[in-house]
């Protein structure tokens, strides 16, 4: 019915790709819906603008992760950082550790293992991408470590919250285990937004401080491997999202718009989960295989329960 239809030369397809991101601006998507409405979209319509997807959701979360900063407070996030710290080296040195081997039992390929590995211990897609010229991966390589990464965010979006409220985690408890076991920075702060707002700000203050350990991994993997150090792509968005911190807390003429640019952050975020969504094509899911996929589970679940244990014992 909608195949040859055409708006001064929109295809159906495009008109309803753009349709559902205007529907994502609302407030009836939640963060979750909208995942899973990309889901859809990537297995059913196709994504019409997929060469421009990576970088769309990319410079659309980093925007709106700065915008999450302006709704948090300075002190509160150094006392969430602070206690996060420990759970941070702890956590990032035990899973690349044990991804190691993992690869090396599985018989993964050894830069996808890496990758795997880097993008679980760290920041998902972030750390693939800041790694992936220092190892010189193939593109093969990075879209099957991609994939594992998205899928497993994706199932960790609509579960954590569920496991979080039958355990009864407090927010506080609730961050931190968002920012130490979910992979990518959208599907952290997608989980803890929806599980509260103190949620929100400890998953996305202890996430960022995790995400600048991809510069001394970086550096040493570049040193390992004596490949440009030049290479390293520095994640400097996370000093703006330092300094909304700062207006907000500091200026009090921020703190009277702090509520509407925070609503406009959440909302980029709720699309940029939609986008990421709708790149999880078939071709990707089933370019993973089954070893790469076996790694990241086995990784993810021992991270992630490990990480819940800890939390639950320490972490008031």
């Amino acid at each position: 019915m909608f195949k040859n239809f055409r708006v001064r030369n929109i295809t159906s397809q495009q008109l309803i790709f753009i349709v559902l991101v205007v529907l994502c601006l609302t407030p009836w998507i939640t963060p979750p819906m909208a995942l899973l409405l990309g889901l859809m979209v990537a297995q059913f319509i196709g994504h019409p603008f997929l060469h421009l997807n990576q970088k769309a959701t990319s410079r659309l979360l980093q925007f709106s992760v700065i915008g999450l900063g302006f709704g948090m407070n300075v002190k509160s996030a150094l006392q969430a950082g602070k206690e996060g710290f420990l759970f941070a080296v702890a956590s990032i040195l035990g899973t690349l550790i044990l991804g190691y081997f993992l690869g090396k039992l599985l018989k993964v390929e050894q830069k996808t293992s890496l990758l795997i590995s880097s993008g679980t211990a760290i920041c998902g897609g972030s750390a693939i991408a800041a790694l992936s010229p220092i190892l010189e991966a193939e593109e093969n390589q990075i879209s099957v470590a991609l994939g594992t990464i998205f899928i497993l965010n994706a199932v960790a979006l609509f579960i954590f919250p569920v496991i979080g409220h039958a355990l009864n985690l407090t927010e506080h408890q609730f961050g931190l285990w968002c920012a130490i076991a979910i992979h990518d920075t959208s599907s952290v702060v997608g989980a803890a937004g929806k599980y509260g707002p103190q949620a929100l700000e400890t998953a996305t203050t202890v996430k960022l401080s995790r995400a600048l350990w991809i510069i001394p991994i970086a550096i040493g993997a570049s040193i390992l491997l004596k490949n440009d150090a030049k290479k390293i792509k520095i994640p400097y968005f996370i000093g703006l999202f330092i300094l909304a911190m700062l207006l907000n807390s500091y200026v009090p003429a921020i703190t009277k718009i702090s509520f509407y640019i925070t609503g406009i952050a959440k909302t980029g975020l709720t699309l940029t989960l939609f986008l990421i969504g709708a790149g999880l094509s078939r071709k990707v899911l089933t370019s993973v295989g089954l070893k790469p996929l076996l790694q990241g589970i086995l990784l993810w679940l021992v991270i992630s329960s490990g990480a819940l244990y800890a939390i639950r014992s320490f972490a008031g």
